[in-house]
């Protein structure tokens, strides 16, 4: 498993369930999905709106890497959009091998393609070895600082 091969290519509607299993390496606990109709309509949406790109790394077949480019429509900076990165995640059992930050460079080449004059992303994570994993995937720590609003609960 250690010379695996990561094949990189965008989502596309049938890769919803492997998907959703990927998405359990993300967070320890998260909110209950809605009902599977409703949550393949929201999927479906998504697949087909041209500036949601999600980013898959594949490893013989099998979802094992993965992260969403979202690319804004912007009028500032020349109109050029801005692309904004999110839910990033490798299969636990495939960390530390690469994959993760390979579809991330892949999420900014796309990002650049489409004329973004940069890509954002955050993370809730405080640990070093995160921070130095963004970092090594072509991210700034500290180009801006972020501020985040939740709705009261």
């Amino acid at each position: 498993m250690k010379d695996s091969v990561l094949h990189i290519r965008p989502l596309v509607a049938g890769d919803l369930q492997a998907l959703l299993a990927l998405y359990q390496h993300l967070h320890a606990s998260d909110d209950p999905l809605p009902s599977p109709a409703r949550v393949e309509a929201i999927w479906a949406d998504l697949v087909a709106d041209p500036r949601n790109v999600y980013v898959g790394g594949l490893v013989d077949g099998q979802l094992v890497a993965s992260c969403v480019l979202t690319t804004i429509p912007n009028l500032t900076r020349g109109c050029r959009p801005y692309g904004l990165i999110e839910n990033v995640v490798t299969h636990s059992a495939f960390r530390q091998r690469g994959f993760g930050k390979a579809v991330l460079q892949h999420a900014l080449q796309q990002a650049w393609a489409q004329g973004c004059y940069k890509a954002m992303l955050m993370t809730g994570r405080k640990d070093e070895a995160v921070m130095q994993f963004y970092e090594g995937a072509g991210f700034d720590r500290h180009d801006k600082q972020a501020f985040v609003a939740r709705p009261p609960a």
